[in-house]
């Protein structure tokens, strides 16, 4: 029984993903000759183009892999970092990014007010 709804699934998912992937370039295609053309004379963009566009954009402004709620766990870890340190070690990393970066109060008064 597995094999069967495996037998299905597969073909189904990459026809969905070809679907999709045509789908979101025929939206930028229509998009980009809707608007740029008139508005600042750029030339207007074939499929193939409108497609490599949006790759392009999904590339510099995406990125790859899982986006969400876990992201890349930056925050999460140096929440734990932070909730390890004793008051003093804090206060210390406060003035350091503040003096280096000039981030975050410079004392711990002034993040009050």
């Amino acid at each position: 029984m597995r094999k069967k709804r495996l037998l299905w699934i597969a073909p189904l998912a990459i026809v969905g993903i070809v679907a999709f992937i045509a789908l979101g370039g025929e939206i930028v295609l229509q998009l980009w000759n809707w608007l740029l053309p008139p508005l600042f004379g750029w030339p207007a963009l074939t499929f193939w183009r409108a497609l490599g566009l949006l790759a392009l954009c999904r590339i510099l402004f995406g990125g790859f892999g899982a986006h969400g709620a876990g992201g890349s766990g930056l925050r999460r870890r140096m929440e734990e970092r932070c909730a390890k340190m004793t008051p003093e070690e804090r206060e210390q990393l406060r003035q350091r990014l503040h003096g280096r970066w000039g981030l975050g109060p410079s004392t711990p008064e002034s993040a009050e007010q």
